[in-house]
C-alpha cells in the first residue's frame, strides 16, 4: 500500500457509496474536499457521458463546483467515480484522465468485496492509499 493513509470522513464514503448504488448501472462521479489532508465533504457531479464504463464532468458543472469549494473554506482534495459492476482498480482511460496530481482517486465498486479503494497517480501509474475512515 501507498506510504500515507488518505482520511476520510465515514458520512463521506456513506455518500459515495450511496451514489454510486443510486446511479448504477451507469458509472457515478463527484468531487471530494477538506481541510488538513482530511476529507470532509462530497460533492457528487452529474456524469455528462451517462456512461457504464467511462466518466466526465462536464466543465461548467466542474468549475462551478470547484469554486462552492473554494467559497466553503475547503481544498480540492479527491475526485471519485465508479465501476458500477468491475473491480475498482484503475482503468488505462482513468490513469489518462488523473489530471490533478495532488488529489486522491477513490474508485468506488458497490458490488466488491472492497467497495472503495484510493489511489494516488504519479507520472501515469496507479499506487494504492490505505485508507483511514475517521
Amino acid at each position: 500500500m501507498g506510504p500515507h493513509p488518505v482520511k476520510i470522513r465515514a458520512a463521506v464514503v456513506d455518500r459515495m457509496l450511496c451514489h454510486a448504488r443510486v446511479e448504477w448501472p451507469l458509472e457515478c462521479c463527484g468531487l471530494l474536499a477538506g481541510t488538513d489532508g482530511m476529507i470532509t465533504a462530497a460533492f457528487p457531479a452529474t456524469n455528462a457521458l451517462a456512461s457504464p464504463c467511462e466518466f466526465f464532468v462536464d466543465a461548467a458543472e466542474l468549475i462551478g463546483t470547484l469554486r462552492r469549494i473554494r467559497e466553503s473554506d475547503l481544498k480540492h482534495l479527491g475526485i471519485y467515480h465508479s465501476h458500477p459492476d468491475t473491480e475498482n482498480v484503475p482503468s488505462a482511460r482513468d490513469a489518462a484522465m488523473a489530471f490533478y496530481p495532488s488529489c486522491t482517486y477513490f474508485i468506488v465498486s458497490p458490488h466488491s468485496i472492497r467497495p472503495l479503494r484510493a489511489f494516488e497517480f504519479v507520472n501515469g501509474k496507479a499506487a494504492e492509499l490505505d485508507i483511514e475512515v475517521v
